[in-house]
């Protein structure tokens, strides 16, 4: 894969930088990102476009130098994220978009994409340098006993991955955690992300608001957390550690 010598780096992660490529976007991944995670990621970008979601189309996956990358359409428009920095007075209005296209996300079925459970349950068992032994015995009891649902789940559902074009439809990006499962799983992995981002109000609207519009009690979604958050603490979130650590340590919730 050949990048224009004039692209632009827009996001950079510990494992990833995004390049502008013009007409198309590359996500080039450093030397520790396992091969199989990358194919993986634009496997499940294929399987969401076939499932009916608007996703930026796939162009390539192969190598730039020593390292995978992905490459794919550009889209035009602006994250949710900008639109809710530009306009903070507007957050809650950009919140129910969200959810909106999130619930419309869940209504459609993947059959091969992996599931969730199974997902959840490896990496829980990659945290156990992390968390106790009890610790990860009561959160497998817990995954094993939450309700079994075959929705699609993005796994990452937040303002920054939702692009809104001049037109107003929305594009929903990076594909990489993506399984079917419980919806509710996916909400709790988005309300602990914007707390994550110092969002505590916005992440407390986003609760209410998605529990509301699902019909579903926040107990409902508050029994993912602990999951969700041992599931984080597999992915080395070190600067958030502590905080994942204590909703791991949450039992129950009331």
């Amino acid at each position: 894969m050949k990048l224009p010598k004039d692209k632009t780096a827009i996001v950079t992660r510990h494992n990833k930088v995004v390049y502008d490529c013009d007409d198309t976007v590359a996500k080039v991944f450093n030397a520790t990102k396992p091969s199989s995670d990358i194919v993986n990621e634009a496997l499940n970008l294929t399987r969401a476009e076939q499932a009916g979601i608007d996703v930026p189309a796939l162009i390539e996956v192969g190598k730039t130098g020593n390292n995978w990358a992905i490459l794919t359409e550009k889209v035009e428009g602006k994250t949710l994220r900008q639109l809710m920095n530009e306009a903070p007075e507007k957050s809650e209005e950009y919140l129910t978009q969200l959810i909106e296209l999130e619930l419309s996300v869940h209504a459609h079925r993947a059959p091969l994409m992996n599931r969730q459970k199974d997902k959840y349950a490896r990496m829980i068992a990659d945290a156990s340098d992390i968390i106790t032994e009890a610790q990860r015995y009561e959160l497998l009891m817990r995954l094993d006993g939450m309700p079994n649902h075959t929705k699609l789940c993005h796994g990452d559902f937040v303002p920054s991955n939702v692009i809104v074009r001049e037109d107003g439809s929305m594009c929903v990006c990076d594909w990489a955690h993506a399984t079917q499962g419980n919806g509710g799983a996916d909400c709790a992995i988005t309300y602990l992300h914007l707390m994550l981002n110092g969002e505590e109000e916005n992440a407390q609207s986003y609760l209410r608001l998605y529990c509301e519009r699902q019909g579903c009690t926040v107990n409902y979604v508050q029994g993912w957390m602990s999951i969700v958050a041992a599931a984080e603490l597999a992915r080395g979130r070190v600067a958030e550690h502590d905080y994942l650590l204590s909703m791991v340590d949450v039992v129950d919730y009331v």
